[in-house]
């Protein structure tokens, strides 16, 4: 009786054929959003294996005052540059058939399923996620969440009871806690950057969008906010806001967080010199072929920590 068994040459000439196809396929599939890429800059531009990246954060000096047309000490502006270096790192994930697998689908000729390379591209980008918003601890890396040199403070504590918390508070005040970080970002920055995005944790985001400003107003606080911020009021255009679920302890006392910044690759960036892809099939013993899969990124750039802004407590 025949055997439909691939000896290993053939086994893997059927994965290295399947590989190609497969994630063909797999990088075409839409997958659902995760957020990094819409709250960071990514640069995709670095050689895939470039060691660091050099990166300048700069900050403007100089005030002007009045000046007599005879007088030689003019006042000069200036701009301080402190140069940084941020490691580009190797990491992976792939995926693995068996023999019996592979027998069975040239048996059937069938296809090798694909859901084993997607997990590996999900994995991938829940890595990436992860990454960009609250770092690596072994790479002594830290995130969009957890920043040391982004400056913090905790929103007012005037709310029942002297309680910070928002749900202890009234909606203006609410608003009023919310505008006085993006106040505070342009006038630490010397009227230079005007925070456009607002991240805010879950449950935050969810209570401003269900509850009405006043009991007279068809707005939500969160309408109301969108109509109302001191963004928009500025510059006439339409603020950001996003719900982030990590938000809930990255506060200081593991408190929620507010993040204000704004959103462009002269404030913040992440590089991303390799996407992730798949390697040439390789058999791991008698009967086992794994596909590696491999990416290479660096952590979160700050370039301007004078753009962002962290409210706890909240």
């Amino acid at each position: 009786m025949r055997q439909y068994i691939a000896d290993a040459q053939q086994a893997l000439s059927f994965v290295t054929q399947q590989a190609s196809l497969i994630e063909t396929a797999v990088y075409e599939t839409q997958y659902p959003a995760l957020q990094y890429a819409e709250l960071i800059p990514l640069d995709f531009s670095a050689p895939e294996w470039i060691k660091s990246i050099s990166f300048y954060g700069i900050d403007k000096v100089g005030q002007a005052d009045w000046f007599h047309h005879h007088a030689t000490d003019i006042r000069l502006a200036d701009v301080e540059r402190s140069r940084y270096e941020q490691g580009v790192e190797l990491a992976g994930i792939g995926y693995r058939y068996t023999i019996e697998e592979i027998s069975q689908a040239i048996f059937m000729r069938m296809n090798l399923e694909a859901a084993r390379a997607a997990a590996a591209v999900r994995a991938y980008e829940e890595f990436t996620n992860r990454v960009a918003l609250t770092g690596d601890t072994g790479k002594g890396w830290t995130g969009l969440l957890n920043r040391t040199d982004v400056d913090r403070a905790d929103v007012a504590a005037d709310g029942t009871g002297s309680a910070t918390a928002w749900t202890t508070k009234t909606p203006a005040q609410i608003i009023r806690d919310i505008n006085v970080q993006l106040a505070d970002v342009l006038s630490d920055s010397l009227s230079t950057e005007y925070a456009d995005t607002i991240l805010l944790p879950i449950a935050q985001h969810t209570y401003l969008a269900t509850t009405p400003f006043s009991a007279n107003s068809e707005l939500s606080i969160l309408e109301w906010l969108r109509k109302y911020n001191a963004f928009t009021a500025e510059t006439g255009r339409p603020i950001t806001i996003r719900a982030v679920r990590d938000l809930a302890t990255a506060g200081d006392t593991s408190s929620a967080r507010m993040i204000v910044y704004r959103n462009s690759p002269d404030v913040l960036k992440m590089h991303i010199p390799m996407r992730h892809r798949f390697l040439t099939p390789m058999p791991r013993g008698a009967l086992v072929f794994d596909v590696p899969g491999i990416f290479r990124l660096g952590g979160l750039e700050i370039r301007r920590p004078k753009a962002i802004r962290y409210a706890d407590k909240i």
